[in-house]
């Protein structure tokens, strides 16, 4: 019997729509635990993957998605409940004792260090209903303020600048389709190419027009759009974002070329603003930031050129986002925009591409530490009635805001902080900042527990391993990076053994005697969710899962009674007064980073100081966990390698392929050497998809921004040496296979 299920991919938040068709029955159950190197080929897969017409991905996928059926009975899947003994092993357990010695842990840390020291780490890829559910457990069930969740690693900087500036923030504030139509598209920090590769066609119209603008350091995959009459490439200094676009906003203001009747009439702090860029014209902006003067000027006049004509579009990404400054390079891009009169008009606008599946839905109902549903700030007096009403509880009960990601983990085993760890959707081993200082804080709890279908280097670590469900395996809905929310329908039965987040939080809320109502159904869950979000800045009341079922695009906020809002911003922005606030923001001068760490060993004197950016590359996602267990993808990317300019490899005796040390204060990462003319002289390169001798994160800071809780991924001073090859690296093989 041939069933089919219309559904969306489980990767990034472009959230390509698909069809996954079955002609067999569920996967059969599988050993969990690492797999040896001889098994790491799946086996057949259940379900057939084929691409479906939606207005995102016009029926395309990347390789990714093609794959993505792969790991849905792959032999390394955890189906049983798995408790580390004395010796290391993690060995099945029933659920019963499973979800007992969860609850005791809970209780026992709440009795001896009080409520808080109980934490969540959630993730931007739970559905909505798992997102919202968990943020209410961890309040109510767990009685604790300590949650926060990966999106704060990902989207906290333009979330932050998109409220301040427009007092709401949702990642594209049009239908992605709009960019089709545009003459000119600035994109800053953002490697669509590899990360989100349909995409692309929707920058064939700027790109045909010769008005693609890409700011990059590296001559990415994105970058090369631009050769042959398609655009632009702006290739500044790593962490001069926020110079550069100072400098472009200088040219607008005094070449004239600013919409004078929109500023006026729709926006505020235009003067603060145009003083606050006087001084950087494009000389001083060129020698800052390596960009030459000429090309700042034709970006400019470009973008204002643009707005006249088909159409112009600001769009950032994670490469401006992710610094210490992110929230204001962000800002300094919406005061660009601003300038210019692009958010909110017919054919023009401002927007940042949200990375995770659910990056959008996964912050706005309450995984967060600040947040509660609806987008609504937890010290507002107001919201917390409201959703305590909604929760049929006492507003007391409700917490008070927590910890952002990086304090949260900071805080991990001391003595005030975090002793009980509950980890869900979230690899934090590899995807956090300063991953040495992490693993180490998560060896130092009393008690973790991870929820995963693999076991992840996270997942290792724990003392409990819950087995969940894959993507094609459950129901629910997440909210794509155009702010519209989707139906993710099931496909395929699950191994008999594993179960849903849903399912674990009802149950865990019973054994805890929890105040309010748990539901392991996803619509029951999606119902409460529209409740607690009427009336907030995500308004969710008015869609529900028969709208979705029959196809109706749903863009928040979508009021009970309205037909959403595909695009936003065309009468009124969401402050009080209905306009735009232009913020004046600076560069800030950088923490000096400490001396050669190998000074000590001796092996200084083969080290050359490099900057280090981090990104991703096509065929992974994320820390890697589910992408190394394809083996396509981990056959066209094997192991990370350093990207380097030839010019810096051939100085120190570095050759393509060979071994290089790259190393900080932080931590070391040892890896081949990929020699490519693509990155500045003075620039390395390094994906974050590998764990331990190749995790990028060991070197970068968790200083953050001061605003988002952003953590400084893409500018870490480093030192690069050449070195043998390691000894661990085929462990290391070993292990990224299981």
């Amino acid at each position: 019997m041939t069933t089919s299920a219309d559904t969306h991919c489980p990767y990034c938040a472009l959230q390509c729509a698909m069809t996954l068709t079955s002609s067999t029955g569920p996967a059969p159950a599988a050993q969990p635990g690492p797999v040896p190197v001889a098994l790491t080929t799946a086996p057949a897969a259940p379900l057939e993957v084929q691409g479906r017409d939606f207005p995102t991905n016009r029926g395309g996928l990347c390789r990714k998605g093609w794959t993505s059926a792969n790991l849905l009975n792959h032999p390394g899947r955890i189906t049983e409940p798995l408790l580390k003994g004395p010796d290391g092993v993690h060995r099945p357990i029933s659920w019963d004792r499973a979800l007992d010695l969860a609850a005791a842990a809970v209780k026992d840390a709440r009795a001896r260090y009080g409520p808080d020291a109980v934490g969540v780490f959630g993730g931007g890829g739970l559905t909505n209903e798992k997102a919202y559910q968990l943020g209410k457990f961890a309040r109510l069930a767990l009685g604790t303020s300590r949650i926060d969740y990966n999106g704060r690693f990902c989207m906290s900087s333009a979330a932050a600048a998109g409220m301040r500036a427009f007092g709401v923030d949702r990642g594209l504030p049009f239908p992605l389709e709009a960019l089709d139509t545009a003459s000119t598209i600035l994109m800053l920090g953002s490697n669509v190419a590899e990360t989100m590769p349909p995409f692309v066609q929707h920058l064939k119209g700027a790109r045909d027009a010769g008005g693609l603008i890409v700011v990059d350091p590296r001559r990415s995959a994105t970058a090369d759009f631009t050769a042959d009459g398609g655009g632009l490439h702006l290739q500044p200094l790593p962490g001069t974002d926020l110079t550069l676009l100072l400098g472009l906003s200088h040219v607008v203001i005094h070449e004239n070329l600013a919409g004078t009747a929109y500023i006026r009439e729709r926006t505020s702090g235009y003067s603060a603003v145009a003083r606050s860029v006087a001084s950087f014209w494009p000389e001083r902006v060129q020698s800052l930031t390596g960009v030459p003067a000429d090309l700042i000027r034709e970006t400019a006049r470009r973008l204002a050129a643009g707005a006249g004509k088909g159409g112009s579009y600001i769009l950032t990404g994670r490469g401006v986002e992710q610094h210490v400054d992110g929230t204001d390079t962000a800002t300094a891009a919406i005061n660009l925009s601003l300038l210019l009169g692009l958010p909110g008009s017919a054919r023009s606008g401002y927007g940042t591409l949200t990375g995770q599946g659910n990056g959008q839905g996964g912050r706005e109902h309450g995984q967060k530490a600040d947040q509660l549903p609806g987008y609504r700030k937890i010290t507002d007096p107001a919201a917390r009635a409201h959703v305590a009403g909604v929760w049929g509880v006492p507003e007391e009960l409700i917490p008070g805001p927590g910890l952002p990601a990086v304090q949260l983990l900071k805080s991990l085993g001391k003595a005030d902080g975090v002793r009980c760890l509950f980890v869900h959707a979230s690899n934090i081993a590899v995807a956090s900042p300063d991953a040495n200082a992490v693993i180490e804080g998560i060896r130092s709890l009393d008690f973790l527990m991870v929820c995963d279908f693999f076991m992840s280097e996270t997942a290792a670590m724990a003392d409990l391993v819950l087995p969940v469900l894959q993507w094609a395996e459950e129901d629910g809905t997440l909210t794509n990076l155009e702010g519209r929310v989707l139906r993710r329908r099931r496909a395929l039965t699950p191994p008999a053994g594993a179960r849903s987040e849903l399912w674990i939080m009802a149950r865990l809320a019973e054994r805890l005697e929890a105040p309010s109502t748990y539901s392991e159904d996803p619509e029951t869950v999606f119902e409460e969710l529209r409740l607690a979000s009427a009336g907030g800045l995500a308004d969710y009341s008015g869609i529900d899962y028969a709208m979705l079922d029959r196809g109706e695009a749903a863009y928040w906020p979508y009021p009970a009674g309205s037909t959403g809002t595909p695009r936003l911003f065309q009468e009124r922005f969401a402050h009080a007064d209905g306009k735009a606030v232009m913020t004046p923001v600076l560069p800030r001068r950088r923490r000096t980073p400490a001396g050669n760490p190998l000074a000590e060993t001796g092996n200084a004197a083969d080290a050359k100081p490099f900057t280090l950016i981090t990104g991703r590359l096509l065929e992974h996602y994320q820390s890697g966990a589910q992408t190394r267990r394809v083996a396509a993808l981990l056959a066209a990317q094997p192991e990370a390698r350093m990207q380097i300019h030839p010019a810096a490899a051939a100085a120190m005796g570095v050759t393509e392929g060979s071994f290089v040390s790259v190393a900080n204060e932080r931590g070391e990462v040892v890896c081949r050497a990929e020699l490519s003319t693509a990155i500045r002289s003075e620039t390395v390169f390094l994906p974050f998809h590998f764990p331990e001798l190749e995790s990028a994160n060991r070197l970068t800071e968790a200083a953050t921004d001061p605003i988002s809780g952003m953590p400084e991924f893409k500018f870490n001073k480093v030192w690069v040496r050449p070195v043998a090859a390691p000894v661990s690296s085929k462990v290391l093989q070993t292990m990224e296979a299981s």
